[in-house]
C-alpha cells in the first residue's frame, strides 16, 4: 500500500508544473472574459453598478473591469501572481458581499458559492505561487 501511495505522489509531483499552469488558466478565464465584457460595455455595466447603489458607477465599472482583466491576465501568464491572486481573492469576496447576498434574487446563492471557491483557489495560488511555467519563475520570483 505504501508503494502505490508513493508512486501516486511521485506522479503528481512530476506533473505539478502542468497542473499549476492548468489551474491558472482555469482561474483566469472567468476574470479575463468578465473584465473584457465590462470594459466593452461600460454603459450597461455602469447601469448595473448604479442599480447596486455603488458610487460613481461609470468609474466603478472601469475599475472593476480593469481589476478583472488585468488581474486575470497576470494570473494567466504568471506575472506578479501572488499579488494578483490576493487582489482577485479580495475582489471575489467583495463582489459577493456587494452583489450576491440577496438570496431572493435567482442565482445569487450559486454566485456566492462560486466566488467563495474562486477566492479559495486564489488564496492557494497566493501561497504556492505560479509554478515554474510562469513569467514569475523566469524572473526569479
Amino acid at each position: 500500500m505504501s508503494t502505490s501511495a508513493s508512486t501516486a505522489g511521485s506522479g503528481a509531483s512530476a506533473n505539478a508544473p502542468v497542473v499549476v499552469l492548468a489551474g491558472r488558466v482555469l482561474l483566469s478565464i472567468l476574470f479575463i472574459t468578465a473584465g473584457f465584457g465590462k470594459l466593452t460595455s461600460i454603459a450597461g455595466t455602469a447601469g448595473f453598478m448604479g442599480s447596486l447603489g455603488l458610487p460613481l458607477p461609470t468609474v466603478t465599472a472601469v475599475v472593476v473591469g480593469l481589476i478583472e482583466l488585468v488581474g486575470g491576465l497576470a494570473v494567466l501568464v504568471g506575472f506578479k501572481t501572488r499579488i494578483a491572486a490576493i487582489v482577485l481573492a479580495i475582489f471575489a469576496l467583495a463582489a459577493s458581499a456587494v452583489a450576491h447576498l440577496d438570496f431572493s434574487q435567482a442565482g445569487n446563492a450559486l454566485m456566492l458559492q462560486k466566488n467563495l471557491g474562486l477566492a479559495g483557489g486564489f488564496l492557494l495560488l497566493a501561497v504556492l505561487g505560479a509554478g515554474p511555467l510562469s513569467v514569475d519563475s523566469r524572473l526569479g520570483d
